[in-house]
């Protein structure tokens, strides 16, 4: 019984109430929760840790915000079939009208803060996509290498923007996105639908120690990653330990090519991949390439490599830190 008073006592505060409502929307941050009721930051803090407490929501610290989501508790589905079912009364009708409006101000925070982060650095990535095949021409192939074979779970590991999470994340079951900067996070999440937000996570983590047990995945995108990893043959290896036998890897990278200043001034650890650079880290990871693809267009190559994981496990990787 002590679960169930938990419950409902959690669910007892207008507030909390609201709360919930609102991440039924999107995952939000303490402090825009704060923003959207209109109360200090202390204050729903205490809200939140009732909510956690009873199992209805979950708290997740990424750098130096906490970020807040519905809970993936066994009772947390059918509160939310109750709440849909039930009426709500004019008064409580009309706060959740205005919190989603307020919620709604939020979000276009959020995507002015990814605009003024992306104007600030225009000219630095104009130059580098001046340099390779159109953006769209590359998402096309893209599409077609992934073809109508169900995406089911996702993973997009250095997710960035967010424009593989756009991409992809419709047709997959369930979409988690990992990078290590807890600003693109920030900026990745301006790309969440407005609708079936709870089916997104979206992770603080390194592609050498993906924060996912294995197996749990059935789709991964490497999307222009690669190229910063100091060892790309221990991503890829991390990539097997989480990928469900069957399931596919797509990297998307540059051939080989010399332009040194991609290093020095945009930090790229490696000048692009040979083909049989990584249809050697594949094998040995437990992949079979399937795929392979080139892009031309100025002076990189786009490579893209579709590969699919046999169903004998490798063993999982212990203690990987990044060089």
């Amino acid at each position: 019984m002590t679960a169930v008073l938990d419950i409902f006592g959690a669910l007892a505060d207008p507030t909390r109430l609201r709360i919930i409502c609102l991440l039924r929307s999107m995952e939000l941050a303490v402090g825009e929760i704060a923003q959207v009721v209109g109360q200090s930051q202390p204050r729903v803090s205490r809200h939140v840790r009732i909510l956690v407490e009873a199992g209805i929501a979950e708290r997740r610290k990424e750098g130096s915000w906490v970020f807040l989501r519905l809970g993936q508790s066994s009772h947390v589905a059918p509160l939310m079939r109750f709440l849909d079912a039930v009426d709500l009364s004019e008064s409580e009708a009309l706060w959740v009208k205005a919190d989603l409006a307020r919620l709604a101000a939020v979000r276009m925070e959020r995507a002015h803060a990814a605009e003024r982060y992306f104007a600030e650095h225009a000219e630095e990535w104009d130059a580098i996509r001046s340099l390779h095949a159109p953006e769209p021409d590359v998402e096309a192939v893209m599409g077609e290498l992934l073809g109508e074979e169900k995406i089911g779970r996702l993973l997009d590991i250095g997710t960035g923007t967010g424009r593989m999470i756009q991409l992809f994340g419709a047709s997959a079951d369930q979409v988690v996105a990992i990078d290590r900067s807890p600003e693109m996070l920030r900026f990745a999440r301006t790309k969440l639908p407005e609708k079936g937000a709870e089916k997104y996570e979206l992770l603080l983590g390194d592609f050498y120690a993906l924060p996912l047990p294995d197996a749990s995945t059935d789709t991964i995108i490497l999307h222009q990653v690669l190229h910063y990893a100091q060892q790309p043959e221990l991503v890829i290896e991390e990539a097997a330990r989480v990928t469900e036998g069957g399931g596919r890897l797509l990297i998307v990278d540059f051939g080989p090519h010399e332009r040194e200043e991609l290093r020095i001034n945009n930090a790229h650890a490696r000048l692009g991949f040979s083909d049989d650079q990584i249809e050697r880290w594949l094998e040995k990871a437990g992949f079979e390439l399937e795929q392979e693809r080139t892009l031309a267009g100025g002076e990189l190559n786009v490579k893209l490599w579709l590969a699919r994981r046999r169903e004998a496990q490798i063993l999982p990787l212990k203690g990987r830190t990044a060089s």
